[in-house]
């Protein structure tokens, strides 16, 4: 596949995670019926109302912190090379707060991200600090490694996923379910469609939960397939209520991961369905969104997403984007050859 493609491809992921994180922006934390209330089914983007407790005083289109993080740990990746830096990401994201809160922002560091650098601030080296972190920060983050990392060799891929992981969500099910997320993207960049992104997340999580510490929850890979399995051929709403009712919206990995996967069987891959099936959910929506947008970006390009929603995106720099999807695809590149691996 040209490098052109894989770049395509690459974007795609970034950008698309992008319009799903902006779309669910003012929907998160929100139940279903007060979406319903205040925006009726949303489609485009909206305006927090007023007294939103995370959202409020964001134009339509604003990107939180699930897009931010992403790129923070991209360029993370690409200057730690093959050791990945875990000083500098734990800095890193410690300045990205102080920069938000400068901000005005309330969308700061998740509860596992939270508790692992205040762990590390008072000692705790960071092969410890993780070791409680469960929810789906590490997830909603991920897609620059499936950019970078092609899915073959399986042990080096999950390697780097768990690298990654280390410092904030060093546990089995946090670990599996960024494994998943970031093997969608990856099969997606190598030229694979949805569904191929879907078989390889399976395999990826039912490896990656051997690694971390063993927490309890539900198996992330049996989830994932029990998940798209549940709304497969059902219509839009009644697939929204299955996703709300049975497999859950909220932040535990176990919820909000198979979630994005099930959006991404109801969406038939579209990263801007996914996007708005997302944001209609209720629950961590902007994340869920990011999730399945990015997977399905990932597997049909920048060039197929809507631009003209693009052009709305608030808070995001497109010549950042795509220089730093470049950087990407060129170690990903380094490592193959050709950014077509073997299990595309």
């Amino acid at each position: 596949m040209a490098d052109s493609t894989i770049l395509d491809r690459a974007m795609g992921a970034l950008v698309g995670g992008a319009l799903g994180d902006a779309l669910g922006m003012p929907t998160q934390l929100l139940s279903p019926a007060r979406i319903a209330e205040l925006y009726g089914h949303v489609d485009d983007f909206v305006a927090p109302f007023a007294d939103h407790p995370v959202s409020k005083g964001l134009l339509a289109g604003t990107i939180t912190d699930d897009t931010e993080q992403a790129l923070l740990l991209g360029r993370i990746l690409v200057v730690s090379g093959e050791r990945f830096d875990h000083r500098r990401w734990v800095n890193a994201l410690l300045d990205w707060e102080r920069e938000v809160k400068a901000r005005g922002s309330y969308d700061l560091l998740g509860p596992s991200t939270k508790r692992a650098i205040d762990a590390i601030n008072n000692g705790v080296p960071a092969e410890e600090a993780g070791r409680s972190g469960d929810t789906n920060g590490a997830a909603m983050r991920i897609a620059p490694v499936g950019i970078m990392m092609p899915l073959e060799p399986l042990d080096a891929f999950l390697a780097k996923v768990a690298e990654t992981c280390r410092a904030t969500h060093n546990t089995s099910i946090a670990i599996a379910s960024a494994a998943a997320v970031a093997a969608a993207v990856s099969r997606g960049v190598s030229g694979g469609d949805w569904r191929a992104a879907s078989d390889s997340a399976v395999a990826a999580a039912r490896r990656g939960a051997a690694l971390g510490h063993w927490v309890t929850g539900g198996d992330i890979a049996s989830r994932i397939a029990w998940a798209q399995d549940l709304v497969r051929g059902k219509v839009t709403g009644d697939a929204i209520r299955l996703i709300t009712d049975l497999i859950g919206t909220g932040v535990a990995s176990q919820e909000s991961v198979p979630a994005a996967f099930a959006v991404l069987e109801v969406a038939g891959g579209d990263p801007w369905q996914a996007a708005v099936i997302s944001a209609n959910l209720g629950g961590d929506t902007d994340t869920i969104g990011a999730i399945a947008a990015g997977m399905a970006g990932a597997c049909t390009g920048f060039s197929l997403l809507p631009q003209q929603h693009i052009a709305r995106l608030v808070g995001i720099d497109m010549s950042e984007v795509r220089a730093l999807a470049a950087d990407l695809v060129a170690a990903r590149v380094a490592k193959t050859g050709s950014g077509k691996d073997a299990a595309a």
